[in-house]
């Protein structure tokens, strides 16, 4: 088997063999790949009194869909809270630690304190309550489901922004992602003020 020596270990997935009664928060991110923008998270605890149909990962939605479920979770979940790590935290700390600080944001920010955090992944941002990593949460667990449609609808509508103050780079269609439009217009026009510069795609179009 291939060494992994050169890369830091991930640390072991939290499995508790019993989950507290109690609130329990789902949280996940948006926008770790692109090469513009924060890194955006979010965390919900839904109202079991109040279910919504149709949860699923937010990138097997289609945007109108994606756009109803975040209205319908907004309006019936107990709570939630939407944070972001901004392009200079990520620029200074690396996307990885980035995203964590937004998830831990976004947990922060609940005005209902849970006793569970279930996080999406297979790393867990440093908190003050038990948590565990789920892969493939945000397809298996509603509450992450939810935090990835309103993390995700949120960072979708960051780029439709953008793109009407930096209309050459077409942030509203590849949503900051490093399509071959963007890095046409990357070549083109040299890095704007949202764009990631520790990205290497980036950095490589920086003026010397």
């Amino acid at each position: 088997m291939r060494s992994r020596k050169s890369s830091p270990p991930l640390p072991e997935q939290a499995c508790l063999p019993w989950h507290p009664p109690g609130l329990a928060a789902g949280v996940d991110e948006a926008g770790r790949g692109p090469l513009a923008g924060p890194v955006v998270a979010a965390a919900v605890i839904l109202d079991d009194l109040h279910p919504i149909a149709g949860l699923a990962d937010s990138k097997k939605l289609t945007p109108a869909r994606r756009e109803k479920l975040y209205d319908e979770i907004r309006a019936k979940a107990l709570c939630f809270c939407i944070a972001e790590a901004s392009v200079e935290e990520i620029d200074r700390l690396n996307i990885l630690q980035a995203t964590m600080l937004a998830m831990r944001r976004a947990v922060m920010g609940l005005r209902l304190k849970p006793v569970m955090v279930l996080v999406d992944g297979n790393r867990l941002p440093v908190l003050d309550v038990p948590a565990e990593a789920i892969v493939k949460g945000d397809a298996l667990v509603p509450s992450i489901s939810a935090a990835s449609i309103l993390a995700k609808v949120h960072r979708d509508r960051w780029c439709v922004q953008v793109h009407e103050e930096f209309p050459q780079y077409g942030f509203a269609g590849h949503k900051g992602y490093g399509t071959a439009v963007h890095m046409a217009a990357l070549r083109e026009h040299g890095a704007c003020v949202h764009h990631r510069r520790s990205f290497a795609p980036v950095a490589q179009n920086l003026p010397s």
